[in-house]
């Protein structure tokens, strides 16, 4: 039942029924772009100091939090009128004020954070009202973490990660003090939608490679292209991993899933929780390519290898969750390739190409063996 709002922010329109197809729009693609700024910032962050690894946690659980209530928020009610796009605009801005406090959100913009952040949740609250009161207990829980993040910026260290942890268990808990009815979802909109932010965050790990030979300085050598094309190449098997199959199979698999709440848990968990692994997993090895090819003859640091091999790793663990919690075969293999992959981490002491290239090695083995396997072809 939509609220009592005035006529011009209401507009009369209704939810696009739950069996009718919704495609992503080009504003919510536009969307996406200034929010995968924030994953850059958070690469830029942890490539800056390896031991802020638990601040670039702690901030991509909000961050993706918000991410992912926009996307459903769309799903119930698309951005096709002028008020909602300009609600989405407005959004935008909140979180490109987010995304410019990432490196130092921790320290002297911590309220610069917040108050994009705050911003941003309460455009979403607003959008989302315009469909549900049921969405009203999940905006104040939303609220709540926004503040808390707030106060945490005047507050010394021990206690400010203990609010950025409050608020974090605030947020996440609240589809279970909410409850899944009523929340409708389109299965289509929903996996492309999350397939685009995942190619986006690819593209990252490319920029990456880019702005790790930049950073280095001098010509341009043969080991230096060489390196940057392994890491092209480990962008590109992890595109296979993801888009390959099993994007195609969890749309379907949500679309037999007629029972809405049914579904909304497949989303949540599916495309919420797993999604965490796989897009952590891509920031933290692009901090590792970074730093592998500004110096591919040389020793890494132990924060880069760590990065490097656990960034793939978690990918891969996330892909192993998200077709866990879909029902989509193959989890064995990929779980073993995760553990060789950590295998590795010391080789990168002696060279940074040498490890770069052994796990692509690896991952390249690991999804042929995948693709010979009829079960891992495309529905």
């Amino acid at each position: 039942m939509n609220l009592p709002f005035p006529r011009w922010f209401a507009e009369q329109v209704e939810p696009v029924p739950d069996h009718e197809e919704l495609r992503v729009s080009t504003l919510e693609l536009f969307f996406d772009l200034v929010f995968v700024f924030t994953a850059t910032q958070l690469t830029v962050r942890l490539a800056g100091d390896f031991g802020s690894l638990p601040q670039v946690l702690l901030m991509f659980g909000v961050i993706w939090w918000m991410f992912a209530s926009y996307a459903w928020v769309t799903n119930a009610v698309p951005p096709r009128r002028i008020t909602r796009r300009f609600f989405m605009m407005l959004a935008m801005a909140g979180w490109l004020i987010i995304a410019l406090a990432v490196p130092t959100a921790f320290a002297e913009n911590g309220t610069v954070f917040a108050l994009g952040l705050l911003g941003v949740v309460i455009v979403h609250g607003l959008l989302y009202l315009q469909s549900t009161r049921r969405f009203l207990r999940m905006f104040s829980t939303n609220l709540t973490g926004a503040v808390l993040i707030l106060i945490a910026a005047g507050v010394t260290d021990g206690l400010k990660y203990a609010l950025w942890i409050a608020a974090l268990v605030v947020m996440w808990a609240s589809p279970y003090l909410t409850g899944q009815k009523g929340f409708p979802l389109h299965p289509g909109h929903v996996a492309e939608r999350h397939g685009l932010v995942v190619i986006i965050a690819l593209g990252e790990s490319v920029v990456a490679i880019a702005v790790g030979i930049e950073s280095a300085g001098g010509p341009l050598s043969a080991p230096t292209i060489g390196t940057a094309l392994i890491g092209l190449t480990l962008s590109a098997s992890l595109w296979w991993a993801y888009f390959h199959a099993d994007l195609e199979r969890a749309e379907i698999a949500l679309i037999q899933a007629t029972d809405q709440v049914r579904r909304t848990r497949m989303v949540l968990f599916g495309f919420f929780y797993a999604h965490v692994p796989i897009l952590l997993g891509i920031i933290i090895l692009s901090a590792g390519v970074k730093k592998a090819v500004a110096h591919p003859g040389d020793p890494m640091s132990l924060g880069a290898q760590l990065a490097l091999a656990g960034g793939v790793a978690l990918f891969l663990l996330g892909s192993v969750a998200f077709r866990t919690l879909l029902g989509l075969p193959g989890k064995a293999l990929r779980t073993i390739t995760a553990a060789l992959i950590l295998a590795t981490i010391p080789v990168g002491g002696f060279s940074a190409a040498l490890q770069l290239g052994l796990i692509v090695v690896i991952l390249v083995l690991a999804l042929g063996t995948e693709a010979r396997s009829p079960v891992h072809q495309p529905a």
